[in-house]
């Protein structure tokens, strides 16, 4: 369990208690937690280690060993999966965008499950420009796919003997998972944990929240001081939630069956799947904006790179990186929040002190940084760094679509060109006070 911690609606666990069944013998679930990872920060460890905890709790009473480490410096995991696998006659991991453990330094059989989505990423290496195109794709193979359920049958597996893993509880002693150990590990990050918990408990809870009480509403998302967002973004990043079960709740608070599925692909945002407005909005955030990211993630080299920006985008950005700009912040300024605009500080307020940022304001937050900064990579930079030390869905590939969504990414040439963005869309706080309701969310984040 490297990206995917959870015991519900879990592929590779799936396959990994078809195997145990199948060769009768004992499955071992091992997850290890790394420390030497750039923005590894107390906030984002606390968040996966009560991930780890749920797992945990849930494989307590049955024949699955757990084998859960987590670092305290910097290389202590080494060895502990090759250990494992010596012993193994198969061994199952995640096949994840952001890096998948290498099979040839194994010593026995490993397969590698692609469960980031409902689609499998492996169906196709196509490199999706727009998300009109990946709508119209996945219309066309979604039926096939959306029965699909990851039901894990553990209970008549075999136990793990007495003492089989006594050398490697030796050399890596779990020791407790849960977040109050953060303080103890040598991270080099100063952003505190969140009130906000992670694991899969708390992400069902979040869920059926969501479809009971907001579901209906979602089309009104933009306005902060509405309380409409699902909540599961970091969720879905981190593992502890899946897109699955998601698409499961919506379809059966809609009393949906997949005979109300258009007979043709569209490609449009609306209409194909025969649900309410709030419904088909929803999934067309959690399934094609996100397998947007994800597929550009697998497919596209140096993905979170500055030159991974359409070629449009750049040179229009870059034609205008002369251009006058009447504020100018240091890195240090935004990230303190010390703008002379009191909406972008809440927005990073909220950034700073939740993990998180409304998601309508994101992008404003983004358009802005490319207004105050001296050149568009420099902003691009900014953005990343901001983003992937503070927010809980950092690092993921949907983050990395967000931002360079901003940037033109995803997006088409917008007229009248202006001075600065060019012919990427502009973005006003003027604008964006004028469309939404967030005199209470900007009180409240600057007052927090």
């Amino acid at each position: 369990m490297s990206h995917y911690i959870r015991t519900t609606s879990n592929y590779a666990m799936q396959r990994s208690a078809e195997w145990a069944g199948y060769l009768r013998l004992p499955l071992v679930v091992a997850s290890v937690v790394r420390i030497d990872y750039r923005w590894a920060t107390p906030r984002s460890h606390a968040f996966i280690l009560d991930s780890l905890v749920d797992v945990e709790e849930a494989l307590r009473d049955s024949p699955v060993e757990m084998v859960a480490f987590v670092e305290r410096r910097p290389g202590e995991a080494e060895g502990l999966v090759d250990s494992l696998a010596r012993d193994a006659a198969v061994t199952v991991v995640d096949d994840h965008p952001d890096g998948t453990i290498q099979a040839e330094r194994l010593q026995c059989r490993v397969e590698a499950v692609d469960h980031n989505s409902i689609v499998p990423l492996s169906v196709t290496d196509r490199v999706f420009a727009r998300a009109y195109d990946l709508r119209r794709f996945l219309q066309g193979l979604l039926p096939t796919y959306l029965d699909e359920e990851a039901e894990t049958r553990i209970g008549g597996l075999p136990p793990l003997r007495s003492g089989r893993l006594a050398g490697i509880r030796s050399r890596w002693p779990s020791g407790p998972v849960d977040r109050g150990v953060v303080s103890s590990l040598a991270l080099t990050g100063d952003v505190p944990p969140v009130a906000s918990r992670g694991g899969q408990e708390q992400a069902n809870h979040l869920l059926g929240h969501f479809v009971a009480e907001r579901l209906v509403r979602y089309g009104e998302r933009n306005h902060p001081d509405d309380l409409v967002s699902s909540g599961l973004s970091a969720h879905l990043s981190r593992g502890s939630i899946s897109v699955h079960d998601v698409f499961a709740a919506v379809a059966r608070r809609e009393e949906w069956n997949p005979s109300r599925i258009s007979d043709r692909p569209s490609g449009a945002k609306s209409g194909w799947w025969g649900l309410s407005p709030g419904a088909e909005a929803f999934l067309d955030q959690i399934i094609v904006w996100r397998e947007l990211g994800y597929r550009a993630a697998r497919n596209v080299p140096g993905n979170e790179s500055y030159s991974a920006l359409p070629a449009w985008a750049r040179n229009t950005l870059e034609g205008h990186a002369a251009d006058y700009r009447p504020y100018l912040y240091t890195f240090e300024q935004l990230e303190a929040g010390e703008t002379h605009d009191d909406l972008w500080n809440a927005a990073q307020a909220q950034l700073r002190g939740q993990g998180i940022i409304h998601g309508y304001l994101r992008m404003l937050w983004g358009k802005k940084i490319l207004e105050w900064t001296p050149h568009p990579e420099v902003a691009h930079d900014i953005m990343f760094e901001l983003n992937n030390h503070y927010a809980l869905d950092g690092r993921d590939p949907n983050s990395v679509s967000g931002i360079h969504w901003v940037m033109g990414r995803y997006d088409r040439p917008w007229g009248p060109e202006r001075p600065i963005f060019g012919k990427v869309r502009y973005m006003s706080t003027e604008s964006t006070r004028r469309k939404l309701r967030l005199k209470d969310y900007q009180s409240k984040m600057l007052n927090t």
